[in-house]
């Protein structure tokens, strides 16, 4: 089995993420299932890495198109599961109308798995404009009833990279974000962004206090590794019913892409 694993990093800029992930995702996947990353293009991001992008609609919406060509490339090219690995769930809705093979997310699983460990889940991460964007997916998913308070680690994208080093000021740091969740309700905590997910990971961190501590994308392996094996055994695939469900013919996706210059073999 292969799962297509698509980042929102460049993950060749990010070397200590960038390893960590494939050691962990390695360690959760099953005997047979390969996991292979992907990372957005160089030089996607010219300013603040990433997060600058990430707290604007627009720039954050018009990255789409590398996981609108990356899940076209993974079904073209016969992964079995497309693994969309950011907290936000960048173009999911696009992407499930685009491809047949099972597409997992980050966010949404996260809940979902969440949410059988305790009845009010605490995402702490560290980028604090995600939270509008992870408030408005959890309403269209209907899944807000589930997610109580949102908080911030205190650290930055460097200070997550550099915690590979010396990795106390992070656990700390997370810890007491944690703790502010858990006081304001939360029962299950999500780590709210893949580097910090794997992090916490390699770090063998599971609790805080009583609260479990979720391995969002070791998480996402296993579902998708489960939907891949449902789709390969009955074919089933997402409801293609209505706006956000109808799958436009390939030739008509393809010639709206070119018309707008997209180049192709991103991803």
């Amino acid at each position: 089995m292969r799962i297509w694993h698509q980042s929102f990093t460049v993950l060749d800029d990010v070397p200590h993420y960038r390893d960590a992930l494939a050691r962990h995702l390695a360690a959760q996947a099953a005997p047979g299932t390969k996991v292979d990353l992907h990372g957005m293009q160089p030089g996607t991001y010219p300013s603040d890495y990433p997060g600058t992008h990430i707290g604007h609609a627009y720039l954050a919406g018009l990255h789409k198109e590398q996981f609108v060509q990356a899940a076209l490339r993974a079904q073209d090219e016969g992964y079995d599961a497309f693994l969309i690995a950011t907290i936000p769930d960048t173009a999911f809705e696009e992407v499930r109308t685009l491809v047949d093979i099972p597409v997992v997310t980050f966010g949404q699983t996260s809940v979902l798995m969440a949410a059988q460990l305790g009845d009010c889940v605490g995402i702490v991460n560290f980028i604090a404009a995600l939270e509008p964007q992870l408030r408005r997916n959890l309403r269209n998913y209907r899944l807000d009833a589930l997610v109580g308070p949102i908080t911030q680690v205190d650290a930055a994208f460097t200070d997550v990279m550099a915690a590979y080093d010396d990795p106390e000021p992070l656990l700390d740091a997370f810890r007491t974000a944690a703790r502010r969740a858990i006081a304001d309700g939360a029962t299950v905590v999500v780590p709210g962004e893949g580097p910090l997910n794997v992090f916490l990971a390699d770090q063998g961190v599971s609790r805080v206090d009583d609260v479990p501590v979720l391995d969002s994308l070791g998480t996402c392996v296993r579902v998708a590794e489960l939907r891949a094996a449902q789709f390969a055994a009955t074919g089933l695939h997402p409801s293609r019913v209505g706006f956000f469900g109808s799958r436009p013919e390939r030739p008509l996706v393809d010639a709206a892409r070119s018309f707008y210059g997209i180049p192709q073999g991103l991803g």
